[in-house]
């Protein structure tokens, strides 16, 4: 897998976005619950830009059309608890997931897109109506910066071909209150990480994380493996974890903490206009809830070092057949499945990641669902600072 040397020295967040399972907590809050909190999430829930479509949407036979949504992690400190590290946010998408829905509601994929990876920005619209040119060869989470979501949906697909249906946003202080929600989410440490320069210290093995413990191994890249390649799996392998978690008994028999959760999923979310109601999202999460966790998975868009500058990145060939199978609808390949990783099976040291947290780590252990693990994947878990 290509991997790319650590960026310029200014030090950035990145949030690891659970949408998905926030969706599933939002299907699950129907009938009484929703409508005595209802109001109360709708008046937290904040709208964005409309998208200025590039691609079409294409018309689909059957009853429903497949789903793409641009889940994006804000690289900012303005909110309560945001400037962790006393620095400024760059203002910028640092995590972007492209969520995928097919057609028949049987799959799910997240689409991890590197924010270092140079792409030709198209014209953005900005909030008051001016033009921002784009044109030139810029990193993937500058339209965030210049144009916000908005810009960054319609640059997905001017250079994906995919048609994006809408987009959410979430930052730091969301992100924290979520994991709080469901007291912490679950993860497996290979190996010890002593990042003595940004106060980012844990020891190895299978532990609960929540609070700035969990926003650190979301956005640790400096002293563990692969840099922001490795950070995006890490993130993945979050997210599955917590999704895991939303959707396990401890959870679910547990209105209090789906009340949080979803709360403090809403306060946090900025969404385009057709996802910023309650109602808007509990519609979404009807058409996810059905599907089994083995089936919603996360892989990494396809690139490799930019020739003129190693500390960039652009995408390869082999992303162009991805973004292809999306925008037709088409399952992935067992190529672009190969490392995947799976909300159903999380690397987080355990199938059941839904006990109370310990806040103490243990030897580094496999999932039991995998007892056994190639030498090719061994490797590829060891590069990205995931438990094989």
């Amino acid at each position: 897998m290509p991997t790319t040397a650590p960026m310029a020295p200014h030090h950035r967040r990145t949030v690891a976005v659970v949408i998905t399972s926030t969706l599933v907590v939002l299907a699950v809050l129907t009938g009484t619950l929703v409508t005595v909190f209802y109001k109360h999430l709708d008046a937290n829930l904040k709208t964005g830009q409309q998208i200025t479509h590039i691609v079409p949407k294409d018309t689909q036979e059957g009853p429903k059309a497949p789903l793409n949504i641009l889940v994006m992690g804000i690289d900012s400190r303005a909110g309560q608890g945001d400037a962790i590290d006393s620095e400024a946010g760059m203002n910028g998408s640092d995590t972007n997931i492209l969520l995928h829905v097919s057609a028949d509601r049987q799959t799910a994929y997240g689409v991890s897109i590197a924010r270092d990876t140079l792409v030709t920005r198209p014209d953005c619209t900005s909030t008051d109506g001016q033009t921002i040119p784009g044109g030139e060869l810029q990193q993937w989470n500058k339209a965030y910066q210049v144009g916000g979501p908005a810009c960054t949906a319609e640059q997905l697909e001017e250079v994906t071909g995919i048609h994006v249906d809408g987009y959410i946003t979430l930052d730091f202080e969301g992100f924290k209150s979520m994991v709080a929600a469901i007291d912490g989410v679950q993860v497996c440490i290979p190996e010890d990480v002593n990042d003595q320069k940004h106060g980012i210290v844990f020891k190895a093995g299978t532990q609960t994380l929540k609070g700035d413990q969990a926003l650190n191994y979301v956005r640790e890249r400096y002293s563990t493996p692969n840099s922001d390649l490795g950070r995006m799996k890490r993130q993945q392998a979050f997210i599955s974890s917590m999704i895991s978690k939303v959707v396990s008994a401890r959870t679910l028999t547990r209105p209090d903490k789906l009340v949080r959760f979803a709360d403090a999923a809403a306060s946090s979310i900025t969404a385009s206009p057709g996802l910023d109601t309650v109602h808007d999202l509990v519609q979404l999460a009807e058409d996810l809830k059905d599907i089994d966790l083995t089936h919603i998975r996360f892989v990494t868009a396809p690139v490799m070092d930019y020739p003129k500058d190693p500390n960039r990145l652009i995408f390869t060939s082999d992303a162009k057949a991805l973004w292809k199978r999306i925008a037709n609808d088409k399952p992935l390949t067992k190529a672009m499945t190969t490392n995947a990783i799976s909300a159903g099976n999380p690397p987080s040291g355990s199938t059941s990641p839904s006990g109370s947290p310990t806040g103490t780590a243990t030897a580094p252990s496999s999932p039991t669902a995998t007892p056994t693990t190639d030498a090719a994947q061994q490797e590829f878990a060891r590069e990205n600072g995931l438990c094989a």
